[in-house]
Formats: structure tokens, sequence, C-alpha cells
């Protein structure tokens, strides 16, 4: 799945990642934020993961790294209600670690990544690399793995995910029959 190499390229760079959140991040653009090491967005960010609005039971790679992030509480209540965070309200849930003014954002991504550049590459690598050692320990392995993979193979292929999507599209609340 090309989505999935891209968001494990970005997760295994040997360097850090700055995520620069210029307004929405929704659903797979929030897990490519996720898979940074540090996330900016300006004051006025809309950002969340639907899925449960959609039916869609999300890919446990993708509930993992939102866990990594913001932890176990707080990815239960972005998950399952599926709403929208704005502003503060996603800082406080850890979905973004700053918050700037939309005419600063660059220059202060820019100044963050310049001065994360001016440490010792050996140590930002290896300390990079640990930390992504050291999350690995929440991913599912074995029978637990694919259970999951099967959840999300059922939810995409109900009807439930067809409403969603025609209730996504027709800007309607859905109507879910849990088939």
């Amino acid at each position: 799945n090309p989505l999935e190499i891209g968001l494990e390229s970005v997760k295994n760079f040997s360097y850090p990642t700055i995520a620069m959140v210029n307004g929405h991040c929704f659903g797979g653009a929030l897990n490519l934020a996720m898979c940074c090491d540090i996330r900016i967005g300006v004051d006025d960010l809309a950002i969340g993961m639907p899925p449960a609005k959609l039916g869609v039971v999300y890919p446990p790679d993708g509930i993992a790294q939102l866990v990594q992030v913001v932890g176990m509480s707080r990815a239960r209540v972005i998950f399952f209600t599926g709403r929208t965070f704005k502003g503060e309200e996603a800082h406080e849930m850890g979905l973004v670690d700053r918050l700037v003014a939309r005419a600063q954002l660059e220059s202060i991504v820019y100044g963050l990544a310049e001065e994360i550049s001016g440490n010792a590459p050996l140590a930002l690598k290896g300390l990079k690399r640990i930390m992504n050692m050291l999350e690995q320990r929440i991913l599912l392995e074995g029978d637990s793995r694919r259970e999951a993979e099967s959840l999300v193979a059922a939810a995409l292929a109900s009807e439930d995910v067809r409403e969603g999507q025609m209730a996504f599209l027709e800007k309607r609340k859905p109507v879910f029959c849990g088939r």
C-alpha cells in the first residue's frame, strides 16, 4: 500500500521530522502528521480522525501511531467521537505540539528545523532510532494483528461504510445499521 509505505518512510526517516499543519488535517493527513516527530500548527487549525463517522475501522498501525503521540485515553476520545478539534483544544489533546499565528508558521518551523539541524548528526540519528524502537512495543503482532486486520476489512466491506461515505458526500448525518 503506497500510503503505508509513505507513512513508514516518514516515521523511520533517519533524522527528526516536523509536520507543518497549515489548516485542515483529517484521517490519513493526521496519520502522516503523527508520524512526524514534532507537529507545529496554525492557531486556527481543524484536525481530527473521522473513521467512526464513516463506518471505517482504522488500521491498527495508524491507531498505534496516534496512541503513541497522545496516549490511549485521548486516542479513545479522538477515534470514538470522530470530532473535529480546533486550535487550543487540538493542542490540549496533544494533536499538535505548538500553535502559532499563520503569518509566523513557516519562520517558526524553519527556525526549529535549523536549530535541530545544528546538533550532532549521530546524536540525532541515534536518539530518533532509540525512540522509534521504544514505540515499537505498542504494535500488534501475530494473532492479534491478524484479528485487527480482519476487523478493518470487515468494516470496509460493510453497508455502514457505504452509508458513511454517502452521508459525507451528501453532507448529512449517517444512519448506521450495524451491518
